[in-house]
């Protein structure tokens, strides 16, 4: 039987973790046969950066871009490959640079999700161009800060409109701290966004068909934000926040990405859903490191063996369709969505896939994180992003998160 091969690239910045985690998943789980008796492997290789022609052909056949966001040489070849040679990319190198979190928020308003009041409010700073000051003369007015935000109601967040690792967030209670933030703005474009007094954050992450949804605490160190907890959210509110993010990827063929919700009463209240690089690190996951990597695993593997074909016609009319009808309820109206990325992400394939061509991928997974290999990469990990005087610290700190995780994987595989 002949074997296709399948070339895996992986754009990186400074990331290690998870890829040395990718690349030995992929090893472990080795030829992996389609559904008609086709026979497939998988290599994976890290995308170097240099000069390159327009016509030239790429090698890869799926990509994971971890680096675009900020370094147009990389996002320009993005473009090519994808437009002029059909690589699959993880993700659409046009949504997520044209659709930053600005484009996003209005969206999901007009779908009717409950997004907080927000307001663009224009840069504190000149922009860097000769003809601003003749353009600012002419047409720009004058506006009150302070009125926008009594409009908003304090407490409120001053954000970038396109976001990314809590780059100039700030929390703001008075007229004080407002023009305090707006003055430290300088050239990034800001939003004012009314602050939701929450009970619960949750932080979703989408990698393909598969969403995982964890409790978020932001005012902790960046390795305690994701709590450990399982019933944080009531069935109804958890289905709601899962619906949202497989929307939210679906409306902008977005495959790689986190959505934040807020929750009160009952209420789910999405504040940021448009994050190129989502946080895959060992350090943060933890416990939930082994999903990320097998979910990125198992979605690779089911787009290059399945032929799917990469999409960059939004087709945005058919969510528009819904949101718009006046005469559908709100849950009616998240039912409907639930459909249509079902429909995008191909869910009842992928789940069949996973069965038939994956099916000791678990045990896979389950072996490495409980074996050596897996503890030299979290040694490595934590000696190369800690002080040397906080190794043990956090090295107990993660082993004992990874051996809770491997205790709960244990008894779920051997009762299901």
């Amino acid at each position: 039987m002949t074997t296709s091969r399948h070339l895996i690239g992986l754009l990186l910045g400074t990331e290690e973790d998870w890829p040395r985690a990718f690349e030995e998943i992929l090893r472990r789980v080795g030829p992996v046969e389609g559904a008609n008796g086709s026979r497939h492997a998988f290599d994976c290789e890290r995308i170097t950066i240099e000069p390159f022609s327009l016509r030239d052909r790429p090698r890869y056949n799926l990509v994971i871009d971890r680096l675009s966001y900020w370094y147009h040489v990389p996002r320009e070849w993005l473009k090519k490959a994808s437009l002029m040679n059909g690589v699959y990319m993880l993700n659409s190198p046009f949504t997520f640079q044209s659709m930053e979190k600005h484009a996003a928020y209005c969206a999901m308003m007009r779908l009717g999700l409950k997004v907080p009041e927000t307001v663009l409010v224009p840069f504190k700073n000149p922009v860097d161009n000769e003809r601003y000051a003749y353009t600012a003369a002419r047409y720009n007015r004058p506006f009150d800060l302070d009125a926008i935000a009594e409009r908003i109601g304090y407490p409120l967040f001053m954000k970038p409109y396109d976001g990314g690792a809590w780059r100039g967030v700030s929390r703001i209670g008075n007229p004080a701290e407002l023009h305090a933030a707006y003055d430290q703005s300088g050239e990034m474009l800001m939003h004012l966004q009314k602050a939701v007094d929450y009970d619960v954050f949750a932080r979703s992450l989408s990698i393909g068909a598969e969403t995982m949804v964890m409790r978020f605490q932001p005012d902790q160190p960046m390795h305690l934000r994701y709590a450990v907890d399982h019933d944080f959210l009531s069935p109804n509110v958890g289905a709601e926040v899962v619906t949202i993010g497989r929307l939210v990827n679906s409306f902008f063929r977005w495959e790689l990405n986190s959505c934040e919700t807020l929750v009160k009463g009952g209420e789910v209240y999405p504040i940021d859903y448009a994050n190129a690089c989502p946080d895959v690190a060992l350090t943060s996951l933890h416990y939930y490191f082994p999903w990320a990597i097998k979910a990125l695993v198992k979605w690779c593997v089911f787009a290059l063996v399945t032929e799917r074909r990469a999409k960059l016609d939004l087709e945005i009319d058919r969510f528009f369709e819904v949101g718009d009808d006046p005469d559908m309820t709100y849950q009616e109206k998240l039912d409907a969505y639930g459909k249509l990325a079902d429909s995008y992400f191909e869910a009842d394939r992928y789940q069949d896939f996973c069965q038939t061509s994956l099916p000791r991928i678990d045990e896979i997974v389950l072996d490495w994180v409980a074996g050596p290999d897996f503890d030299r990469l979290l040694i490595d990990t934590v000696r190369s992003t800690y002080p040397a005087r906080e190794h043990d610290e956090f090295i107990a700190h993660l082993r004992g998160l990874l051996g809770l995780w491997v205790r709960d994987e244990t008894t779920r595989l051997h009762t299901t």
